[in-house]
């Protein structure tokens, strides 16, 4: 405005800063007498003290002190583990959480939170965690790679997969209507015990190819390696939901708790195999062109390295053997030693896995890995490299002639 509006004085902007103070301040009132008590459970759960001693992590709550004796409901006031509405766990004396409505947590959900424990009295549902999604998705065929308890890119993927084949939209997101369509027949996590039959199986793998190719299998070396791989998990993961366990020293009738992955697929019979290079996957289609599995898969690191086109399996091979060249592999001991080419048994930690699928291009095909963890990068020499349990899976749905397109 010209000219200027006169300046007002001070008093003036009462008039209107006044009233909607109060009124922002009544409602933070209102607001705040509604959910006083969840907000305060919810801040208590992030208030974390670590004792002096070696002693566990203590969550530190605001609420009175446990009392001794018997609460509202006439339990012992020893149960101290409770759950809010949206799966934080919460630590409070029992009269308190029956007070703000917190439910106590069973054993499984204290042990491994969200996790089904046996399979007694189990009622089919949908997946309610990140974990019971990727195991529902190992179920299906949609592969999530190695089952971590995490939705990363390979979950989404395996997602995207399962959207397409059951119609609904494609987001590589769960949503509501994809967690529908998923059921979860059999709780995701069970128990195994460890036996003698599973100890005998170990071996310790040699350093050297020569040393490799005097062993009579390249087996697994630990419970944790084998366990991990049987449930198509990953070692870490398995370590984590088993914190109590010592794996350098397991024992026989050590129970232990694994994704309850070993469940028969639906026979597919395969007709055609479609690798995409830039997403890093391998799909499976049967003759009405449904998409019935999807795997992540390594490629190789040379783009000039990556067959492009129509290809075919031509060779079958589980429990395959290996052929180190040393000409392929100059810094190797036996490069240097001049030696001539190595059998190297068969067996989960063979450089090609537990099985072979030859492709109609000399020199390439679709294998294992002793590396599941790898699976999803670029790191093979041309092949393409699959974990073992999905690579067996995909030979029984293959046969000698099936198409494979990589793209």
């Amino acid at each position: 405005m010209f000219p200027p509006e006169p300046e007002k004085p001070w008093w003036y902007h009462l008039s209107w800063a006044l009233p909607a103070m109060l009124a922002f301040g009544g409602l933070g009132w209102w607001l705040g007498s509604r959910g006083q008590e969840t907000v305060e459970v919810i801040k208590e759960v992030t208030k974390v003290v670590t004792m002096p001693t070696n002693g566990p992590v203590v969550y530190v709550t605001n609420s009175p002190a446990p009392r001794t004796g018997t609460d509202l409901a006439g339990q012992p006031e020893e149960t101290n583990h409770f759950t809010a509405s949206r799966g934080v766990p919460v630590e409070t004396n029992r009269a308190d959480a029956l007070r703000i409505g917190l439910t106590p947590m069973d054993r499984a959900q204290r042990d491994a939170p969200g996790f089904d424990v046996t399979v007694v009295d189990f009622s089919p549902r949908a997946p309610r965690t990140d974990f019971e999604i990727q195991v529902a998705l190992d179920r299906a065929g949609y592969s999530p790679g190695s089952i971590d308890g995490m939705s990363g890119p390979q979950t989404q993927a395996a997602v995207v997969a399962f959207q397409h084949r059951n119609g609904l939209p494609v987001t590589g997101a769960v949503d509501a209507a994809t967690r529908k369509a998923f059921t979860l027949e059999s709780a995701a996590m069970v128990t195994r015990t460890v036996s003698t039959n599973d100890l005998a199986r170990l071996e310790r793998m040699g350093r050297t190819w020569t040393e490799k190719s005097k062993q009579s299998a390249l087996a697994y070396e630990s419970v944790l390696e084998m366990f991990a791989e049987q449930h198509h998990c990953s070692m870490r993961y398995l370590a984590k939901v088993n914190p109590a366990v010592t794996w350098g020293s397991i024992a026989a009738g050590t129970v232990l708790k694994v994704p309850h992955t070993a469940l028969p697929l639906p026979a597919v019979n395969a007709e055609l195999i479609h690798i995409q290079l830039a997403q890093r996957t391998l799909d499976v289609y049967d003759g009405a062109t449904n998409l019935v599995a999807r795997f992540p898969c390594s490629i190789a690191t040379r783009v000039d390295k990556r067959p492009v086109g129509r290809l075919e399996i031509t060779t079958i091979a589980e429990e395959a053997n290996y052929t180190f060249d040393p000409a392929r592999f100059p810094d190797s001991p036996e490069a240097r030693a001049g030696g001539g080419k190595l059998i190297i048994p068969p067996g989960p930690n063979n450089p090609v896995g537990t099985t072979w699928l030859s492709l109609s291009r000399d020199g390439y095909g679709i294998h294992g890995t002793p590396d599941p963890e790898k699976v999803g990068r670029t790191t093979s020499l041309g092949c393409f490299r699959l974990s073992n349990w999905n690579v067996r899976r995909l030979a029984r749905m293959v046969k000698v002639g099936t198409t494979v397109l990589v793209e």
